[in-house]
């Protein structure tokens, strides 16, 4: 019988926050479980040996033991703490918004999901230390959709269902991808999607990570789009996100 009142963990650290008078909350995104909660012990003491390897977006191997509500953290080496990330103030929203996605999209104690793990991490090492955020960042989303489960539609009409031509079309949150200029005639709360933004967003649909920083999108068709997925994302979570308004703040300065 396995022994689940301790547990070894690979993990993120999502975030933390304060709980009592010296105590650390944390939400982790864990290779073995899932998301799960734990409590870290006296991690505010200045004394601490195990606050250092308790920051957010963090890679830590852990030793979780079973308390009342919550795994208690007894041990803590850190894999990976992208010191580049924690560097650049652009880098750091950057590295926020992917754990923000994630944090707001999958509940606690989801089984588990390598691939998902694997995404994440892979992810923020790529934002570390590949000079190509922005494409790092579309990629990510894309292979996010997909493992959740909400990939959009993009190569056909998600009403009428017939090929997408090569004009500009529009973007139905509701309807999970890609409306066509006949249909988009008569449906509410569409986005227009220009033939560029649509061609790149394919681009990052069905190509791997090095395929897809390939693209070369100008300015314009960048903003256009990260305002469509950030649209979807709004859609998909009933909520703003709050990453994105601190890049543009960030950038802004």
């Amino acid at each position: 019988m396995p022994d689940f009142r301790s547990l070894r963990v690979e993990a993120v650290v999502l975030r933390h926050s304060d709980f009592g008078e010296a105590d650390r909350l944390l939400t982790l995104y864990t290779r073995e479980r899932g998301k799960v909660r734990t409590v870290a012990k006296g991690a505010r003491k200045i004394a601490s040996r195990k606050a250092g390897h308790l920051e957010p977006f963090t890679r830590v191997k852990l030793q979780l033991a079973s308390g009342r509500d919550l795994f208690i953290v007894t041990q803590a080496e850190t894999v990976d703490a992208y010191p580049s990330l924690r560097a650049d103030l652009t880098l750091t929203g950057y590295a926020a918004y992917v754990l923000e996605l994630l944090d707001r999209f999958v509940p606690d104690e989801e089984v588990a999901s390598p691939s998902l793990y694997r995404l994440l991490t892979e992810t923020l090492s790529r934002l570390a230390s590949e000079p190509l955020p922005w494409l790092t960042l579309r990629s990510y989303e894309m292979r996010l959709l997909d493992l959740l489960g909400f990939r959009p539609q993009l190569v056909e009409c998600a009403n009428c269902r017939t090929a997408i031509q090569a004009e500009n079309q529009f973007f139905s949150a509701a309807l999970g991808g890609v409306i066509c200029p006949r249909c988009g005639q008569g449906l509410p709360g569409l986005w227009p999607i220009s033939v560029d933004a649509l061609k790149y967003l394919r681009h990052f649909q069905r190509s791997d990570y090095r395929t897809a920083t390939r693209a070369r999108p100008d300015a314009e068709t960048q903003k256009e789009i990260e305002t469509v997925m950030q649209g979807y994302f709004q859609f998909l979570l009933e909520r703003e996100l709050n990453t994105p308004g601190f890049i543009k703040r960030v950038k802004e300065k």
